[in-house]
């Protein structure tokens, strides 16, 4: 481990030992971001100095070796993990595999102390494994005859007994330059690799160490039900759903506030005091709502019961074909619903009915959702079951898409030239050229997961440098940024100059046409002059106070608008209560 070298990222030979550290280290500052409840611990074998509970020979223990639970990863257990490198040989030394002579098996005394600090784990802990890095692929091979087939045998048998208890071995191998890691000789049988997946293990194990170097920090959520609604299908049947979210936006989190002497989160109480007499206002605040010269006030519960439309259930209306379901009414991510027993006995046998029929018919549901404030149309779209080798990779049941109201469809505005001469049209070679053009610039397999947001990794890596004292920010790199490199190849640089020679042709000067978007700049702005003029024909605040707004035209109520840069679109009404709210009437 600290004498065989690869090549690393910089070119420099790199130890196995120092690959194996830096994995491990990674993957722990991951670990904190993504799954803080995690539980780890850290033990090397075949070391000179011993340190665990079982007191076995050439096993040490580096962050739990007193207790008899596993950590959490933490600022300061990185820290401390940070500096093994320079400490290792010094404090716990290293010896070289399991030597003829001895009955001392340290691979087995491994195996044993990770099954008993696993089996010390929290209760909560639903997957425990076992991460094995090691550059040996034949750890008895200094053995012979019968000593090699008793070692063998017992440690196979200490494995079985880990997965036996529900503990995974995953392997991280780890190959010479000159000679690859041979996993058919021992640890094949140790973690139980046959048929393809003993073909396609050193090839995904390589992968697997490059991700653990590089991981994405990313926040892990667990699919937690969002709430549970009644499924009302027929006058006097229903049943219940509970709800998942599948695809949820991700933000750095709340700021916490900290109280500067006692460092303790501060609590934040408003009061609500009277202008007139300075006394506190012990009575719930109201609000108004202007009409006319009046001010009508409601109380809170006013204010909730008007905005109540519905008691927050799910109502069937019909059947429609899937053909009906546009791509554009998919307005946001839709909600994963699935049948509970639990209130309602027999939810899933109905559920499952229901569902195996629109697969079979290819029908989507269309269903009323009103929730308290805010109620809509979905369609409910049956997902059928789909597994892979044996196991599930789709679980069965309905997305409910929601759906867009008559006013959120937009139709597509067409510009229509004065001659039919004035429209542009692309002659023949410019859609070839276009067409050159998208085949070279094509991303294959392109999917959004593979694009992590750089915002939120670059604060990850600002706390990261914060709670381990760090000199320098980690680098992130933003991969929406265009790729540079592959703009800059030969055929793509032809590609595109070809399209623009095709739509431009050869007088095409691109320092003029900046210049034309300068006199456009300078066009708007003398229309704003213009309509800062022409607001000042009136007299705003007294036709305000005199509540003659009204009798203006829209186009005149437009100019006032246009001239303190606020928003024109709406009907009368809108554009006099937007500027009332600007006048602070």
């Amino acid at each position: 481990m600290f004498h065989t070298t690869c090549p690393g990222e910089d070119q420099k030979d790199e130890t196995h030992f120092h690959i194996a550290i830096s994995c491990i280290a990674e993957s722990l500052k991951t670990q904190i971001i993504s799954r803080s409840y995690d539980e780890v611990a850290i033990f090397f074998f075949n070391t000179r100095e011993k340190k665990n509970l079982q007191d076995l020979n050439g096993v040490f223990v580096f962050n739990v070796a007193e207790r008899d639970h596993l950590d959490r990863p933490t600022a300061r257990l990185i820290k401390e993990f940070d500096c093994i490198e320079e400490s290792f040989m010094r404090e716990i030394g290293s010896q070289y595999g399991i030597v003829p002579g001895s009955r001392e098996n340290s691979l087995y005394n491994a195996l044993w102390v990770a099954q008993a600090l696993l089996r010390k784990g929290s209760i909560k802990t639903a997957d425990k494994r076992i991460l094995l890095f090691t550059n040996e692929d034949d750890p008895f091979g200094r053995l012979q005859g019968a000593a090699k087939a008793d070692m063998t045998r017992t440690t196979l048998q200490r494995a079985k007994d880990a997965q036996d208890l529900g503990i995974s071995i995953e392997l991280l191998p780890l190959s010479r330059p000159d000679e690859e890691f041979n996993v058919l000789i021992f640890y094949a049988d140790l973690i139980g690799l046959d048929g393809e997946d003993l073909a396609l293990f050193m090839p995904s194990a390589g992968q697997r160490l490059e991700d653990m170097k590089d991981q994405l920090r990313k926040r892990m959520f667990t699919k937690r039900i969002i709430r549970r609604i009644t499924f009302h299908i027929v006058s006097g049947m229903s049943i219940e759903l509970n709800t998942y979210a599948l695809i949820r936006p991700t933000v750095p989190g709340a700021i916490t506030w900290l109280d500067s002497v006692t460092n303790r989160p501060l609590k934040i109480e408003r009061s609500l005091i009277c202008e007139d007499t300075g006394a506190l206002i012990q009575e719930p605040p109201k609000r108004f709502k202007p009409y006319r010269s009046d001010n009508v006030k409601f109380s809170m519960d006013e204010i909730s019961e008007i905005k109540r439309i519905s008691p927050g259930q799910l109502r069937l209306l019909g059947f429609k074909p899937l053909s009906c379901l546009k791509d554009y009414h998919n307005l946001r991510p839709s909600t994963f619903v699935y049948p509970s027993d639990k209130e309602v006995v027999g939810s899933t046998c109905v559920f499952l009915a229901l569902h195996r029929s629109m697969l079979r018919l290819k029908r989507f549901a269309v269903a009323f959702y009103g929730s308290s404030s805010h109620s809509q149309l979905v369609a409910l779209v049956a997902q059928d079951e789909i597994t892979r080798d044996g196991g599930q990779i789709e679980l069965p049941g309905m997305h409910m898409i929601y759906l867009p109201y008559s006013d959120d469809i937009r139709d597509e505005e067409e510009i229509f030239p004065d001659t039919e001469d004035d429209a542009p049209r692309a002659d023949e070679n410019q859609i070839k050229k276009a067409a050159a053009l998208i085949k070279r610039i094509d991303m294959k397999d392109f999917s959004v997961c593979h694009f992590a947001n750089p915002a939120l990794q670059r604060h990850y890596a600002v706390l990261q440098a914060l709670a381990l004292e760090e000199d320098n920010i980690p680098e992130i790199i933003d991969e929406t940024l265009p790729d540079e490199e592959g703009l800059a190849r030969p055929s793509v640089v032809k590609a595109i100059e070809e399209f623009k020679l095709s739509v431009y042709g050869d007088n095409y000067d691109e320092e003029s046409d900046h210049l034309g978007k300068e006199k456009v700049g300078q066009a708007s702005r003398k229309r704003k002059d213009i309509a800062d003029n022409a607001a000042k024909d009136y007299d705003w605040a007294d036709l305000a106070d005199k509540g003659q707004l009204k009798n203006l035209t829209v186009a005149d109520l437009k100019t006032y608008l246009n001239a303190h840069n606020l928003p024109v679109t709406g009907k009368k009404e809108a554009l006099i209560s937007r500027i009332l709210t600007h006048m602070g009437k």
